[in-house]
């Protein structure tokens, strides 16, 4: 990775894939100044909704960006989210309700955990977002552009490239490949990434369609809706599914089906009824839109990486829906990766600090799938009433639920402690925001001893400034009287050392180092204040102590004892640099005091075929981006 003359290089990175991760990936790398092209085989975004569940991790992400705002504009409110109803139809009997999404009892923790509210964004209209504000930030974006194959070396990337409409193979130069193309990764499969679990353990037809159901939701409004009835086809969840796309007008309905089967009949009248039966509505009327299937995966790479080319998002784990956490965790593994590659370009950081890449997002991959599938089998409890005796199983054993007997009284009770385990899927604020990475791009702080869980670790966030924890959030207020967090203070691709105003040695030293990927915040002075106290309840370090954070929002390193001499403030802070961004040590100071290479962020024009969202005839052309910014 030594070579950094850009005019070696048709661009600095290769993204393949547009959806989540590629999108937030493109998006970042252009953000940093760095020189990304982004490929997709397909004309556009996501022809169907897919990922929705938006989690405060990735809001934050797109809050890093400079997004927030403009996602929310296309989102579900959070309030909107959820109650999760399980009832006999939409118009029928409730069975049971939860709060969820981090409503109702816990939405004291989810205030408290971070600045952003959940969304509800499904995957067309987030991935133009992305897409649109990577390409006004300079990103090359090519959609109809297939990806073939690749060659690495020492030094860079050689890409393999076909144009989808006009059959032109074309080739680029890069510094790095990121394969972010989805569950049938063409690249996890090129660089033999090993895999653990299984695919395709179950099946479930998915309809789209559309129909005003505003009447049965707007007292209750919810984004899921489990359906128990004997009609309703009950597959490994044992329920049926509604699920809003748009309130209250654009909906999924959903199915088990029995694989050994075959796939079921999906015949317009089929599905009509199916619908019909999930809403409780003979009489409904219903534009049917789209019918497909899709099968549950359980499987997850145990490394991302090799050489120059990386990989991440669904081509890495593989899960169904349950949770909400796949496009959740697709952007956080590019926001992971996105920093580290930029840093690596230009010249602030070694190799080791891509290596950091696997052993910090491994873990979470392996966690989600399990947490994914073990979400669908968590439903059994909640069909242990139904009555498998009979010839209507619900309806019978909906009798027996509501009977004032002994009997009765103990269904009731094993049906609500069964509706609390399902916390761990629809409040999991602690599964959403615990990760703790351990690898090279993190300082162990030899005096904190292992961690201690308070509670549940899957249910509840733990804030902490332990090294490999995300910062926490805490409300400050700005030099005008602003209410900022100190994630507003923190990240935007920058390094960050946070101190107080006891520790001028900390800020003394960060002024010597004089890097350009580093700043300085004294909490207390008069851009970042702590009026209310909440940064110093959670700061776990003296006033004048210090920690530091990456870009990506995690702690790299902290020293919790006070320092008042400069010169071992500035040693300290210099091995902390050296270790976590793998420099030499002659190479900790500013770049351009140590003779370490330059990074230009002037672009140079690619020549690829020029590739837009209409059907016109593609033509090769010299573009800096291929897309007009618009929404699906």
């Amino acid at each position: 990775m030594s070579n950094h003359d850009s005019t070696a290089y048709d661009t600095d990175v290769i993204i393949v894939g547009l959806g989540p991760a590629g999108g937030t990936a493109a998006l970042a790398l252009a953000t940093y100044g760095v020189r990304v092209h982004a490929v997709s085989m397909f004309p556009w975004v996501a022809n169907s909704p897919r990922a929705h569940i938006t989690n405060q991790r990735a809001v934050e992400v797109l809050r890093d960006l400079g997004v927030e705002d403009e996602a929310r504009k296309y989102a579900t409110p959070w309030d909107q989210m959820g109650d999760t109803l399980f009832t006999t139809s939409l118009a029928g009997e409730e069975i049971v309700r939860m709060q969820t999404w981090g409503t109702g009892a816990r939405y004291g923790d989810y205030l408290a955990g971070s600045p952003c509210a959940m969304l509800d964004i499904p995957q067309p209209l987030m991935e133009p977002v992305l897409i649109k504000n990577a390409a006004e930030r300079g990103a090359v974006i090519s959609f109809n552009t297939e990806y073939l194959d690749h060659i690495q070396d020492e030094d860079g990337v050689t890409v393999r490239f076909r144009d989808v409409r006009s059959g032109t193979e074309f080739t680029q130069r890069a510094r790095f490949l990121l394969g972010f193309d989805g569950a049938r990764s063409k690249i996890a499969e090129q660089i033999g990434l090993p895999f653990e679990g299984e695919l395709a353990r179950a099946g479930t037809a998915y309809i789209r369609f559309d129909a005003d159901l505003s009447k049965y939701v707007t007292h209750r409004p919810s984004i899921l809706h489990w359906i128990m009835n004997s009609k309703a086809g009950f597959g490994e969840i044992g329920m049926g599914l509604l699920r809003a796309i748009r309130p209250w007008d654009q909906w999924i309905a959903g199915w088990g089906f029995d694989m050994a089967q075959g796939e079921p009949d999906v015949s317009d009248d089929v599905v009509l009824d199916r619908i019909r039966t999930l809403v409780g509505d003979s009489h409904l009327e219903v534009d049917i839109v789209a019918k497909s299937f899709w099968y549950v995966n359980q499987q997850w790479a145990e490394h991302y990486q090799s050489g120059r080319v990386f990989c991440g998002g669904d081509a890495v784990h593989r899960h169904p829906p349950s949770s909400g956490l796949g496009s959740n965790t697709s952007m956080q593994d590019a926001f992971n990766l996105a920093w580290k590659i930029a840093y690596a370009v230009k010249g602030y950081a070694g190799p080791g600090l891509l290596e950091s890449y696997s052993p910090e997002r491994v873990p979470v991959g392996k966690q989600i799938v399990a947490r994914a599938n073990q979400s669908r089998k968590d439903y059994a409890g909640l069909r242990e009433w139904f009555d498998h005796d009979s010839d209507d199983p619900v309806a019978t054993g909906l009798a027996k639920l509501k009977d004032p007997s002994p009997e009765g009284v103990a269904l009731r009770e094993r049906l609500y402690q069964a509706l609390e385990v399902k916390n761990t899927e629809f409040n999991a604020h602690g599964v959403e925001l615990n990760q703790r990475y351990v690898s090279s791009a993190v300082v162990p702080d030899p005096e904190a001893g292992d961690e201690q869980w308070a509670r549940d670790r899957e249910l509840y966030l733990q804030a902490t400034t332990r090294p490999g924890a995300k910062l926490p959030h805490a409300w400050l207020v700005g030099a005008d009287g602003t209410r900022i967090s100190t994630l507003d203070v923190t990240g935007k691709g920058q390094m960050t050392l946070i101190t107080g105003i006891g520790g001028q040695a900390w800020k003394r030293a960060a002024a010597k180092l004089d890097l350009p990927f580093l700043r300085t915040v004294v909490v207390g002075e008069a851009d970042t204040i702590d009026p209310y106290g909440y940064w110093r309840q959670v700061r776990e370090i003296d006033e004048a102590g210090a920690l530091l954070v990456r870009p990506d929002g995690y702690i790299a390193w902290r020293h919790s004892a006070p320092v008042w001499d400069d010169s071992e403030a500035l040693t300290s802070l210099e091995n902390a640099l050296t270790n976590v961004l793998d420099r030499a040590p002659n190479e900790t100071r500013n770049p351009g005091d140590s003779g370490a290479p330059q990074y230009s962020t002037q672009a140079v024009p690619i020549v690829v075929p020029h590739v837009t969202a209409d059907d016109a005839t593609p033509a090769s052309t010299t573009s800096t981006t291929t897309i007009e910014g618009a929404h699906a």
